[in-house]
């Protein structure tokens, strides 16, 4: 295999402001296993000691606190130093790239890039968070070597969860620095770098807040709520549920205002600059301090009574009412955004044509920004996905909603469409994006041509359809594709990813067929927010109204023969886990030979959430990692205590470390930052095993608490139900997650193979199926999404 570029070497950091962006970085970079120098002024008043670090400390302290986790595994914290400018900034000397998150003022960055300049070993790379400072301003002054050195790093927070990096380079960039650090930013930092030109608010910020704030004019000319514009530009239009005005109340109406107040004084030329004009009700807003999630209160507001809504014309509180609109309504069921897209806005109500127009007016301010916030339409597009969450971008919104119709419904209303835009309809093309997903073909707008989409090196799509080439098996809900170089690949395709019969019958069918023509299997899919999300319930539920039991316990013989199949295969098998991996999905991945994850994973066996236990081998799988280093002559119960309360209390790791941590990862198991380069990733993790001499795993066995430990999990069962912490059924169903755990009424220290768990497993989870308390939490969970305490 070609070698894949992994960008500029960088050990170690030094990330100068530890405010809000700052400690992100620093907690980003660490979970990369990059040592970090975290400084930030002296405190004001003659700080002595320790206390000259204070802004930095703070800052650490508030991203190990930070509610979501900044860090992948608070233990990374340890790679962070902390210090001050005053003292420490001549330790910048010793890193491989410095980073400047400071206050968002020109002349506060050039009298820090001033002394960086003498103190920076020549050839290091430094970079500015400036959201949106003009490069060359930027480095005014400096000499050759940091002008040659330097890029814009303009990262979106939380650094985290959001994938986009946006990055800006100068004609004085040294020749391909930019793009090795496109490569280290991608494969290191499991970054979407978009490159961006050197413009006001760059890319993501300035199409986005055009969209918002000519949305929020528009509600303002048609007489709508902001509840109205939230129902209908939240999921069903490709949203996060957000939406608008929930969004501006986690960023902070305050710097949404900030962000539109610099784009209209910059923006002197740009004929849609009234757009970012802000509306007097959100200056209100701000001039009261009511700037959104930080001051409890913004657009919205929660009160004992109930949330409330900012109303625009009354400038006061109103209780908040709930908007319905038949085009919202008829695309609840429609699982792709852009056939939701689609019909919304050619509805005929007053929210398709609300969404009509506010899109409409976004996707023509879009194209006309071509070649001055990006010089092509991917990076447009990968900018709002990945910076603003939206599911599509604007070119491949237009795509969806049909670009010959849309531009003739927008000359009939009288709005000017792009030239570039009608000379693509005018060559004979009629989408901006052809082709499959990993090999499409854009529009160049600004050479008039089509082009490739350049993608990560390591970047493998599976095929959408069931007439490409490599399909080996398919049915309803799973699909076997050779992927090349003797690797065969089962993906899911239920809603969710969630398990059914049709899923195991492939891993059955999958594993048979690989052992006779494959060298290795791996189990992957591209769906956006689940590996798979558990087990059918609804199939549960049906089978327990019907008292099926028989049906019911063929699924799960048939599930943890599926899982059996995976583990002692003749051929090794890696499993390739990302965002919620849960239930039935983590056995899944417990039962193959090898996990090579993304990090930004939710693992967890939660099936106690809707009255029952892991039912596909999940409870042997964790308990035999958890005890995987356990000494010989250790006693099994603290192991097994540490396992059942992994399960009993349906504890989900944040991120693939934590997963790790609580033994759903074992220590060989492997993490891919890109979530872009997870299937190669598994693919060569497999390729590796097979190359190594795999061969088929022994049958598995533990040494089982027994009756010791069953004493000791109920004990505590009992204590947390007479202090209220747990129900009388909770408590009835932790002892049977208690007897499975610790092998059934065994001796402690009993040997006990894989085989009599997953019988004692099959037996509880029949029984808790019969009970109705069961029964009726799993019918609350599939009507409510949330768990019943009963």
């Amino acid at each position: 295999m070609q070698s894949v570029d992994k960008g500029l070497p960088i050990r170690r950091a030094a990330v100068l402001g530890a405010g809000v962006m700052g400690r992100g970085i620093a907690a980003h970079l660490a979970g990369a296993g990059i040592e970090v120098l975290l400084l930030d002024i002296v405190p004001p008043g003659g700080a002595v000691g320790a206390a000259r670090n204070a802004f930095a400390e703070n800052g650490l302290k508030a991203a190990i606190n930070n509610k979501p986790a900044l860090f992948f595994d608070k233990d990374d914290a340890g790679l962070i130093r902390t210090g001050n400018f005053d003292d420490d900034l001549a330790k910048v000397g010793e890193v491989d790239w410095i980073v400047e998150v400071v206050k968002e003022d020109l002349a506060v960055k050039k009298a820090l890039f001033e002394k960086l300049d003498a103190l920076r070993a020549p050839g290091t790379l430094i970079s500015s968070n400036t959201s949106g400072i003009p490069l060359a301003a930027l480095i005014e002054g400096r000499s050759e070597d940091f002008k040659r050195h330097f890029i814009i790093t303009h990262f979106f927070n939380p650094v985290r969860y959001l994938k986009l990096l946006e990055v800006v380079s100068g004609p004085e960039t040294a020749p391909g620095l930019r793009q090795k650090f496109e490569a280290f930013a991608r494969t290191q930092l499991g970054k979407g770098v978009v490159i961006a030109k050197d413009s006001p608010a760059f890319v993501a910020n300035r199409i986005g807040t055009f969209g918002l704030m000519f949305t929020v004019h528009e509600m303002l000319r048609r007489g709508h709520s902001p509840e109205a514009v939230d129902a209908i530009f939240g999921e069903p239009m490709g949203r996060p549920k957000s939406a608008v005005f929930r969004t501006a109340d986690v960023v902070g109406l305050d710097t949404l205002l900030m962000v539109a107040d610099n784009l209209h004084a910059a923006l002197t030329h740009d004929p849609m600059r009234d757009a970012f004009v802000v509306p007097g009700f959100l200056r209100t807003l701000v001039e009261r301090n009511q700037l959104g999630d930080k001051t409890k209160g913004g657009c919205y507001k929660k009160t004992p009574d109930g949330l409330q809504t900012f109303d625009p014309v009354t400038l006061e509180y109103r209780p908040q009412a709930k908007a319905k609109f038949d085009s919202i309504r008829a695309v609840k069921e429609v699982e792709d955004p852009g056939e939701k897209v689609k019909r919304i806005v050619w509805a005929q109500d007053d929210a398709g044509k609300f969404a009509w127009i506010c899109t409409a007016q976004t996707l023509i301010y879009a194209a006309n920004r071509l070649g001055e916030v990006a010089d092509d339409l991917v990076q447009i597009d990968n900018a709002m996905k990945w910076g603003f969450g939206h599911s599509i971008g604007p070119f491949e919104t237009w795509d969806a909603i049909g670009v010959p119709e849309s531009v003739a419904r927008m000359k009939d209303e009288g709005l000017p469409v792009p030239a570039w835009v009608e000379a693509m309809l005018a060559s004979g093309r009629t989408r901006f994006y052809e082709g499959p997903t990993g090999g499409r073909i854009f529009w160049d707008g600004l050479q008039k041509q089509s082009a490739p989409e350049v993608l990560s090196p390591r970047f493998r799509a599976l095929p959408a359809s069931i007439d490409s080439p490599g399909l080996v098996a398919k049915n309803p809900g799973a699909r076997l594709w050779d992927i090349g170089d003797g690797v065969a690949c089962v993906e899911f395709r239920t809603k969710m990813n969630a398990v059914d019969d049709d899923i195991i019958k492939m891993l059955f069918q999958a594993v048979e067929t690989a052992e006779k023509d494959f060298d290795a299997l791996i189990l992957a899919n591209h769906a956006t927010t689940a590996f798979s999300a558990g087990a059918n319930l609804l199939l549960v539920y049906m089978a327990a109204q019907q008292k099926a039991w028989d049906q019911l316990g063929d699924m799960v013989t048939k599930f943890q023969g599926a899982t059996l199949a995976l583990r002692h295969s003749r051929i090794p098998t890696v499993a390739a886990p990302f965002q919620l991996t849960l239930g039935g999905g983590a056995e899944i991945c417990l039962g193959a030979n090898a996990i090579q994850a993304h990090a930004e994973l939710y693992m967890g066996l939660v099936e106690v959430g809707v009255g029952l236990i892991p039912g596909g081998g999940g409870t042997f799988g964790l308990l035999h990692n958890v005890m995987t280093n356990m000494p010989a002559d250790a006693d099994p119960v603290q192991y097994t205590k540490d396992a059942f309360l992994t399960i009993g209390m349906a504890k989900v790791g944040t991120s693939a470390e934590e997963s790790r941590k609580l033994g759903f990862l074992k220590p060989s198991d492997r993490v891919t930052m890109d979530r872009d380069e997870l299937i190669e990733a598994a693919k060569q993790h497999a390729l590796g095993l097979a190359r190594s001499d795999f061969k088929a795993p022994k049958p598995r066995t533990v040494r089982a608490a027994g009756r010791t430990g069953y004493a000791t999990l109920y004990s505590a069962l009992w204590g947390m139900q007479q202090s209220h912490q747990i129900s009388e059924y909770d408590l009835h169903i932790g002892a049977k997650l208690a007897h499975i755990m610790c092998g059934g009424d065994v001796p402690n220290g009993t040997v006990v193979t894989e085989k009599r768990f997953h019988e004692l497993e099959r037996e509880v989870f029949l029984s808790l199926c019969g009970e109705q308390r069961t029964q009726d939490r799993i019918q609350h969970m599939l009507m409510n999404n949330k768990p019943l305490r009963n």
